[in-house]
C-alpha cells in the first residue's frame, strides 16, 4: 500500500485528475470548471509554439475537460474551459499552435485574430524553457499587439535534465511581463501561474511589455505618425503601433478590420 509503485500511481492519479483534490490549489481559491463557460468576468487566450506543452497547461487549469469544435468559418480545431479563482470565472481559450502570428497560414490568422479582435484580458504565452531562444519570436510578436501577457515558461523539467537554466527574473525585466517556471505535467507552477493570470486580469499587475527597436528610423517615423492618426479614430487601443506596422506592409485583414469597425475598442 505504501510501496514505491503505490505513491507513483497514486501521484498519476491526482495528474489525471486535474489535481482537483490538491490542497496546494484549494488553498489558493483555484476551481476546475470544465467547460462552463457562462459569465465569465475574464477571457484568456493561450498562445504559444507547438510542442510547447500548451494543453497541458490548458488541461492543468481547467481539469481536463475540453469543449472543442471549429472557429468560425475555419477547419481548425478550437478548445475551451473554464476555472474560477478567488471568486472570479476565467474563460480559456486554446488558440492553435503556432510558430509566427504574419497570417500565412489559418492556425496563425485564427491565433492573430483572437488576440486582436478578441481582445482577451490575458494572453498566455506558453514557451518551452529547453528551446527559448526560438520560442521568442512570437512572444516579441504578441507583445507588439497586446499588452496584458504573462509567459508561461513551460517544461522546465527538460531545461534541467539539459542542464540549462533560465533567469526568470532577468527574463520578466527585459520583456515587462510577468515569467512564471512550470512543468505542466506535475503540477509544478501552475499555482504560480494562475496568481500572475488573475493579477494581470485583475491590473494588480501592470505589463510594461518590450517593443521591437530594431527597425530603420524613417520606418518608425512613419509608424509614429501613423499611430497617432490611428489613436484618433481609435482612442485608447492598445496595439495602434502594431497596427501601423501591418498597415504599412500593407496588410488586407487589418486594412478591412479598419473599414469595418473591428478595431473598435469597446472595452
Amino acid at each position: 500500500m505504501n510501496s514505491v509503485k503505490d505513491k507513483v500511481a497514486h501521484k498519476e492519479k491526482l495528474v489525471q485528475a486535474g489535481c482537483e483534490g490538491c490542497s496546494q490549489f484549494n488553498a489558493n481559491g483555484l476551481k476546475k470548471l470544465g467547460v462552463s463557460l457562462s459569465n465569465a468576468d475574464y477571457i484568456v487566450a493561450l498562445a504559444g509554439n507547438p510542442n510547447t506543452g500548451k494543453s497541458t497547461v490548458f488541461n492543468a487549469l481547467t481539469g481536463l475537460r475540453q469543449h472543442t469544435g471549429n472557429w468560425p468559418g475555419k477547419t481548425v480545431v478550437r478548445a475551451e474551459g473554464a476555472f474560477s479563482y478567488q471568486g472570479k470565472k476565467y474563460k480559456l481559450m486554446d488558440l492553435p499552435g503556432t510558430y509566427s502570428l504574419l497570417s500565412t497560414s489559418q492556425d496563425e490568422e485564427v491565433a492573430r485574430n483572437f488576440i486582436l479582435f478578441g481582445k482577451p484580458d490575458v494572453t498566455v504565452i506558453v514557451a518551452d524553457a529547453s528551446r527559448l531562444e526560438r520560442n521568442l519570436n512570437l512572444v516579441l510578436q504578441i507583445l507588439e499587439i497586446t499588452d496584458r501577457a504573462v509567459l508561461c515558461l513551460n517544461l522546465m523539467d527538460e531545461a534541467r535534465r539539459h542542464k540549462i537554466e533560465v533567469d526568470i527574473r532577468a527574463l520578466s525585466r527585459d520583456l515587462g511581463i510577468p515569467v512564471v517556471a512550470t512543468s505542466a505535467r506535475y503540477q509544478e507552477g501552475i499555482p504560480e501561474l494562475i496568481q500572475s493570470i488573475h493579477g494581470v486580469a485583475s491590473g494588480e499587475i501592470k505589463c510594461k511589455p518590450r517593443r521591437i527597436q530594431n527597425v530603420p528610423e524613417k520606418i518608425l517615423t512613419a509608424v509614429s505618425k501613423l499611430s497617432v492618426e490611428i489613436e484618433k479614430e481609435f482612442p485608447n487601443i492598445p496595439n495602434s503601433r502594431w497596427i501601423a506596422f501591418r498597415l504599412l506592409e500593407g496588410d488586407s485583414r487589418i486594412i478591412e478590420a479598419l473599414k469595418n469597425g473591428e478595431l473598435v475598442n469597446d472595452g
